[in-house]
């Protein structure tokens, strides 16, 4: 088992930025990469960014490449999620999630634990 515990999320202003962190506990020598999902209401979760324990290769989503930047802390087994340059339309519940399955992972079946969720809230 692994659990996965999110902070940081928040209500911002257009334009603003907030990180996000996500602490990993339990089996963790099963994860090979971690994932931030974020679902608005009534839309299906999507994916966000993706970075690996090992070696540190990241993927973002389109729609927040150049705003966003995910990263790992392997000592503190903790992922942050750094959001800058807010949008309205980035305001959601977001997920962290861990995977054990290599390559590039951008599909929420290709995660097997998951966090709570934080609210992120973007005002215009």
């Amino acid at each position: 088992q692994v659990q996965l515990v999110e902070s940081g999320g928040g209500l911002v202003q257009a334009g603003g930025s907030l990180r996000l962190s996500c602490a990993a506990s339990g089996r963790t020598y099963g994860s090979v990469a971690m994932g931030w999902f974020r679902q608005a209401p009534g839309k299906e979760r999507e994916f966000v960014a993706t970075v690996r324990w090992s070696g540190g290769t990241t993927y973002y989503a389109d729609s927040v490449k150049g705003r966003f930047a995910i990263s790992r802390d392997n000592a503190k087994n903790t992922v942050y999620l750094q959001m800058n340059s807010l949008k309205p339309e980035d305001t959601a519940v977001y997920y962290c999630a861990s995977s054990p399955l290599y390559g590039v992972r951008t599909m929420t079946r290709e995660y097997n634990y998951w966090g709570q969720g934080t609210q992120v809230t973007v005002s215009s």
